[in-house]
């Protein structure tokens, strides 16, 4: 199983002083963080597209070619890429231009996001949010199978067998997709024969089982082998030496991000008694010492049937950065070797 990190660049202020690092810092921050985790021995490293004041990632492809320079092996991926918002032929181009620089080693999660700033930011209309995505979609990876793309559409002007340059050191480049909670999306992405992204960053995660069964299915009723349809867990929390430590470091941060958001779409400000209750045994957070963040991997790797990623948003809102950087040590010192080894053991016994 890779096991890895990702982050939406959060610059919020400061829950306890009130006070923002500057965006300057914030990135620089970010970037060591990247550096320490494929340092560590992590596999993956993400950054999500936000176009909201809090958050420094318009631009995740420049991100990950400042990262691509600076490490040797971790891979590198959006975390989604707003496909819907954006142009198949940039993204490609993009993210291809990152795999060079990081010699085979980039990644696009693509996704229609979860906030909806970049829709009027760049001229689209939400009236056309599921069109806008599967029509991009079909061009993106038109332009990664053909280096001339012969291709029409309802929202770009035609290609009509121009050349997409640069063409990555991958072949294909990955593509994955990232989904929330709609059967059509998991069904799509197991029809293309699509890696899947499950963003599951509330309730428990063993309720998504029925809908990566049917991403499974869409699979194999396409023809697509069991091994072309991997499950990848996009999960919120972090770590510290102790549970308790853990927990009393986030939820401040946690509180203040989702307790906004839920100011903007009319839900009920975050209580410590419904983090403590999500960060529970069969809880959607990854909150803990590196022993129970172990433990609990295993727990959705097996209710979901099997993933082969988990990612980790270690800041859902601003924490210290000394905290952030010895998390990252905790993951890949203690959490990924006790993960491995005995998904390893697994593996083993079910073929024995």
């Amino acid at each position: 199983m890779e096991i890895g990190i990702d982050s939406f660049v959060e610059n919020t202020p400061d829950p306890v002083t009130g006070i923002a690092i500057s965006p300057a810092e914030r990135v620089h921050d970010l970037l060591e963080e990247i550096v320490l985790a494929d340092q560590a021995g992590l596999d993956i490293s993400g950054i999500g597209e936000h176009h909201r004041q809090e958050y420094v990632s318009s631009a995740p492809a420049i991100i990950l070619a400042a990262a691509a320079a600076r490490t040797r092996r971790i891979r590198l991926t959006s975390a989604v890429t707003v496909l819907s918002s954006d142009d198949p032929v940039r993204v490609f181009q993009d993210f291809a231009t990152v795999d060079l620089i990081s010699q085979g080693r980039a990644e696009i999660t693509i996704g229609r996001g979860s906030f909806i700033e970049s829709y009027p930011l760049f001229g689209f209309d939400l009236n056309d949010y599921d069109e806008l995505f599967a029509e991009k979609l079909d061009l993106l990876l038109k332009i990664r199978e053909n280096v001339r793309v012969h291709w029409s559409g309802k929202h770009r002007a035609a290609l009509t067998g121009q050349g997409v340059y640069p063409r990555p050191v991958q072949n294909p480049l990955p593509v994955w997709i990232g989904v929330g909670g709609t059967p059509a999306s998991f069904a799509r992405a197991g029809t293309l024969g699509l890696p899947l992204a499950v963003a599951i960053i509330g309730g428990e995660p063993h309720r998504f089982r029925p809908l990566i069964d049917l991403y499974r299915e869409a699979g194999r009723r396409a023809g697509h082998a069991a091994e072309q349809l991997p499950v990848g867990v996009h999960a919120v929390g972090f770590l510290a030496d102790t549970t308790e430590q853990a927990a009393d470091d986030l939820f401040p941060a946690y509180a203040y991000v989702f307790s906004r958001i839920g100011k903007e779409r009319g839900w009920p400000p975050v209580t410590r008694a419904q983090f403590d209750a999500t960060r529970g045994p069969t809880g959607a957070l990854l909150v803990g010492g590196p022993e129970a963040i172990a433990e609990k991997i295993l727990s959705i790797d097996e209710a979901l049937g099997g993933i082969s990623r988990i990612s980790i948003q270690l800041t859902p809102g601003s924490l210290p950065h000394a905290k952030v950087m010895h998390a990252i040590e905790l993951l890949g010192a203690r959490v990924a070797p006790m993960v491995r080894k005995e998904a390893a053991v697994t593996a083993v016994s079910a073929v024995s």
